[in-house]
């Protein structure tokens, strides 16, 4: 079976995007992966198709209603794929929990637009918020693209060489290590000695340990026991 993606979204066109081509886009072509949109304007009750109204309370910005939300989300039918909600609110997505997506069937994702989401519909359809970073988007379509795109490229078969996918940052609990290729020399640069020395066992130690600096110098919190 397929890893099946829905998008709920007001904005189907924006779907599949950048998944459309080069490995991803293959694999969508192969039935490797496979992508609907739900557009959650199908579901207002109006005739100005209506989704959103003002925030209880006062306040700038209009809310997702959550009657209508609730009806897109249903209109999957019986699912036990999660149910996640593209939020600067979330809990930052992590290389981990990208693997435990993409060892499922396929997940559910709902794009947020105005305000917010209405916090009845998260509780009751059972939204798990995930945050790609400490920014505000314009809507979660972009970062629906970034989770899927994570997702996607270690799914069986969709990268050529299966290595790519376990040496690289984050798998390892820490940042990568540098990489070189030819020419020898580049601007009076040269490519490491042990990267060209044959010794192999002197090359994993020079990775481990350039891996181990950088993420010393950018990213120590990736070596806390917690992260570990």
């Amino acid at each position: 079976m397929s890893f099946r993606a829905s998008i709920l979204t007001l904005y189907p066109d924006m779907f599949p995007g950048h998944l459309g081509q080069s490995l991803s886009g293959k694999a969508l072509e192969r039935g490797d992966w496979s992508l609907e949109t739900v557009q959650i304007r199908d579901f207002a009750h109006d005739r100005h198709r209506t989704v959103d109204d003002t925030p209880a309370g006062g306040g700038a910005g209009m809310v997702l209603k959550p009657d209508i939300l609730a009806s897109a989300i249903d209109s999957l039918g019986e699912d036990s794929r999660p149910r996640l909600l593209m939020s600067p609110r979330g809990r930052p997505l992590t290389q981990a929990r990208v693997r435990e997506l993409a060892g499922g069937d396929g997940v559910v994702i709902v794009c947020g637009r105005f305000e917010g989401v209405d916090q009845r519909v998260i509780e009751a359809r059972e939204l798990e918020e995930i945050s790609i970073g400490d920014y505000i988007l314009s809507g979660g379509e972009p970062a629906a693209l970034i989770l899927l795109d994570a997702i996607i490229r270690i799914l069986p078969g969709v990268m050529g060489n299966a290595l790519s996918g376990t040496h690289e940052s984050f798998e390892g609990g820490m940042l990568e290590h540098p990489h070189y290729t030819r020419p020898q020399v580049f601007e009076g640069r040269e490519i490491p000695a042990v990267l060209t020395s044959g010794n192999h066992a002197a090359i994993d130690r020079w990775r481990e340990e350039e891996a181990l600096k950088l993420t010393k110098e950018r990213r120590p919190d990736l070596l806390e026991p917690s992260k570990r």
